[in-house]
């Protein structure tokens, strides 16, 4: 014999039930089959509503009972053809009964545990006795009422069964019932006294394995909604998928935490007679599902990852309570007398504190039983206040192997620490089956997308993608990851998501990334921006593994990049003023990267795409120390030089430069020197020396005149008008056969940077176009210096350099 429970939403209406006859049907083929029935849809809740509001208004009451009424009466007219009459008349009068009990409390005005087990019982009543009319029509089919059937105490709402009473009754019945499907309702019992009972909410689950094990099925089958237990909540983990096989432990450790599939008592009876367990889709029901039993095929170590959210950590502290004993039974005595169920127990080995979690809706009550049960320790001061946290949720690591699997703690952790997830408490059994943690509720998302990527998706990391400034830089970055996303996925097992973008004006978001085919129209239609709403905005999401990406060049953007880093939000940036800034500054955002596991990455601050800075750190890290750097680090001056001469004019060739993305927008940002006094000062802090930028020589080129200007209009105007001043520098350096390069230089700790004439022999002679060189002198290289050559400028190159960093902490 098999036994079959169907859960709510697969008998949520005449369609849904359709299909469970159909299973029931093929199931009934090969075996006699025991069909398990919850109520229809949210009647239990309904019926529940209508008794609460029946204290206060008996028309409302009634109301809600109507439509209770019209939904079965539907069914009914929908599948039941030969007895209709017959079980209409029986339905009435169950509804009649109901009626007659909502009007008593009404009048009472009394809603005991005894009534409310009565009312709530009606929803199997009905759906078991009008699915079994249904069956009837198409199979040899009976039904039979579970009341007769499980006998328990005298609890009404969570009643505790008389198994060798219940075995007694379910056995004689069976062995005499000749028919091949019998429908029964689950959730409903009695005591010895004939009242209603009931077993708890998902006590359908519990009926289920009652007559599995009673009957010894050869298979408990679980129909519900979903395809199986899932290696974590797919409505909150989109990429969790069916756990193929679990044992029965396993299953008890995922569904006490929160794996709604199974209710946890479930498992006990058909452990108990070694039965197999089959969770299955009702709409899908070619799906494999999930198979609990003793032995599981699977080994895998880790199996599921679960949580329960609404969680307040109560805690008994004090050193009053060391070495004196009694204390953890009295906690727990309190607790249990009021009915407070615990969910998560830690004590320290110190016996300074226990811990223990339990659920928000009882937190009042049980910080006023224990601050009265424990108020003598706590006047005397030998144990502090009771302490109370709330909003708050435990996740759970769950396997059979886990106890072999050396260092999955530390996994777990460090994954929560590179999330910023804060843990408040941890626990772990003997057994070694689960590992768990109580966090921030806000948290548990994040928390259980990124233990998840880390245990069952190790192939595939996601990043996701923040990213202010589209424009000429901005613009190639969301193209080369457009361009790159397949390739990424397929080859580096890597998928990047851009899930935020903003301008000067406009922000626009999508949690599961934004389409970045039509990336401009989005954003044209986005919402109003600025920097403090963006960063809420990203905080607010909470994302596993994010990064913050900076294209501009301004001031006030590089001011955030300390809020992006206290949130464990990884900055990648082309911005050279927040690594230029004071030194204080500079070192405090190195600093805050390292404590808060984010990373902090500009390599495209010192030559665009190339790898100067990247193997800068490579030679220090190593051990090198650095004594000498000479080189040239505008693009843009170099573009300039490269092509002014006695048949051009200065001016023009700044604007060809500018036109073609090698300036800064401002362009005299390149052309004062500024900004390679910058990327010199970069390259010497990251060689481990202390600088401002005030340390930097400067030796400008440009008349003070055009320094002083105001925009890029005046500025040009200047240029224009002392083009003979540009004309003599390229003149002189014509004659001395040598060519014009703007070089940066750093030699033990002094740094200065200027227009020079570079003879022939020099290896910056021959650089072209926008190139950059460095040269690096080191303890390794004292004669022969590491050359660094390459495009240094241009939108496209420092596209790729910022790319390379976003792929570079992927890779972490």
């Amino acid at each position: 014999m098999k036994v079959l429970k169907f859960g709510g939403s697969s008998v949520a209406n005449s369609e849904n039930i359709k299909q469970v006859l159909s299973i029931v049907a093929n199931t009934s083929k090969q075996d006699k089959v025991a069909v398990v029935v919850s109520a229809f849809g949210k009647t239990t809740n309904n019926l529940l509503a209508g008794a609460n509001k029946a204290l206060e208004n008996i028309k409302e009451a009634k109301e809600i009972l109507e439509g209770i009424k019209s939904l079965h009466f539907k069914v009914i007219d929908d599948l039941i053809q030969s007895n209709s009459k017959e079980v209409t008349e029986t339905v009435v009068n169950l509804f009649t009964k109901l009626n007659a009990i909502y009007e008593g409390v009404f009048l009472l005005q009394e809603l005991s545990d005894k009534t409310l087990a009565k009312v709530s019982s009606f929803g199997e009543r009905l759906s078991s006795y009008i699915i079994a009319n249904a069956a009837k029509e198409i199979l040899n089919a009976t039904h039979k009422d579970s009341r007769e059937l499980i006998l328990t105490n005298d609890i009404y709402l969570n009643a505790q069964v008389n198994f060798d009473k219940t075995d007694d009754l379910i056995h004689t019945y069976f062995k005499s019932n000749k028919h091949q499907v019998t429908v029964l309702g689950g959730f409903i019992s009695s005591n010895t006294e004939n009242e209603i009972t009931t077993l708890g909410r998902g006590g359908s689950d519990f009926s289920a394995a009652i007559y599995a094990a009673a009957l010894n099925a050869s298979e408990l089958q679980i129909w519900t909604d979903v395809s199986g237990m899932f290696t974590a909540n797919p409505s909150v983990v989109k990429q969790a998928h069916p756990i193929p096989e679990i044992s029965y432990e396993e299953a008890m450790e995922l569904s006490h935490f929160g794996a709604k599939v199974l209710y946890p008592p479930t498992i006990q009876p058909a452990l108990r007679k070694d039965i197999p367990i089959k969770i299955k889709n009702t709409f899908s029901p070619e799906n494999e599902g999930t198979l609990i039993c003793k032995n599981p095929q699977s080994k895998s170590d880790v199996k599921g990852i679960s949580h329960i959210d609404e969680i307040t950590l109560i805690t008994l502290e004090g050193g009053g309570m060391i070495g004196i004993p009694g204390f953890s039974k009295r906690l727990f005595e309190a607790l249990s007398l009021a009915q407070i169920n615990v969910v998560f127990i830690t004590q320290a080995s110190s016996e300074h504190s226990i811990c223990v979690g339990i659920y928000d809706a009882d937190a009042q009550k049980a910080k006023e039983i224990l601050e009265a049960n424990f108020s003598i320790e706590i006047d005397r001061k030998k144990i502090k206040p009771i302490s109370v946290e709330s909003d708050l949720a435990i996740i759970a690591v769950v396997g059979e192997s886990m106890k072999n699997y050396q260092g999955l703690s530390g996994q777990m952790f460090s994954t929560l620490g590179r999330n910023n997830v804060n843990v408040r408490a941890i626990a772990q059994g003997s057994s070694e089956k689960n590992i768990s943690a109580v966090i921030n509720s806000f948290d548990a998302k994040k928390a259980l997308n990124a233990l998840h990527e880390e245990f069952f998706e190790e192939r595939t990391k996601q990043l996701n993608l923040f990213v202010t400034g589209v424009g000429n830089v901005g613009e190639r970055v969301l193209a080369q990851i457009h361009q790159q996303k397949k390739f990424l996925k397929e080859n580096l097992k890597l998928n990047i998501r851009v899930i935020g973008i903003s301008n000067s004006r406009k922000m626009y978001f999508d949690k599961s990334g934004i389409n970045l085919k039509n990336w401009k129209d989005l954003l044209a239609n986005g919402q109003e921006t600025s920097l403090a709403s963006f960063h809420d905005h990203v905080k607010k999401l909470n994302l596993r593994n994010s990064v913050f990406i900076d294209n501009t060049a301004n001031k006030s953007v590089s001011e955030v990049y300390a809020n992006y880093l206290r949130d464990s939000i990884s900055v990648v940036t082309c911005n050279k003023i927040a690594c230029a800034s004071e030194y204080n500054n500079y070192k405090n955002l190195k600093n805050l990267s390292k404590k808060y596991n984010a990373s902090f990455l500009f390599e495209t601050n010192v030559g665009a795409g190339l790898p100067i800075i990247d193997t800068l750190k490579n030679l220090v890290n190593s051990g090198d120390r650095i004594h000498k750097i000479q080189a040239v680090l505008s693009g843009s001056l170099n573009f300039v030089f490269n092509n002014f001469n006695a048949n051009s004019t200065f001016k023009n060739i700044v604007q060809q430069a500018q036109k073609e993305g090698y300036t800064e927008p401002d362009p005299k940002i390149d052309l004062s020197g500024i900004d390679v006094a910058r990327k010199i000062l970069i390259l010497a802090r990251e060689s481990g020396y202390q600088l401002e930028l005030d340390d930097i020589k400067n030796n400008p080129f440009l008349p003070e005149e055009s320094l002083n200007t105001s925009n890029n209009e005046a500025f040009y105007a200047s240029l224009e008008k002392n083009e003979n001043h540009f004309q003599s520098i390229f003149t002189k350096a014509h004659k001395n056969n040598s060519r014009l390069k703007y070089v940066a230089e750093f030699i033990n700790g002094k740094a200065n940077v200027g227009l020079q004439e570079i003879p022939a022999q020099h290896p910056f002679y021959n650089l072209e176009g926008s190139d950059n060189i460095v040269l690096f002198f080191t303890d390794r290289y004292p004669e022969n210096p590491l050359i660094i050559k390459g495009a240094g400028a241009g939108a496209d190159v420092t596209a790729s350099g910022i790319f390379a960093d976003v792929i570079r902490i992927a890779n972490q």
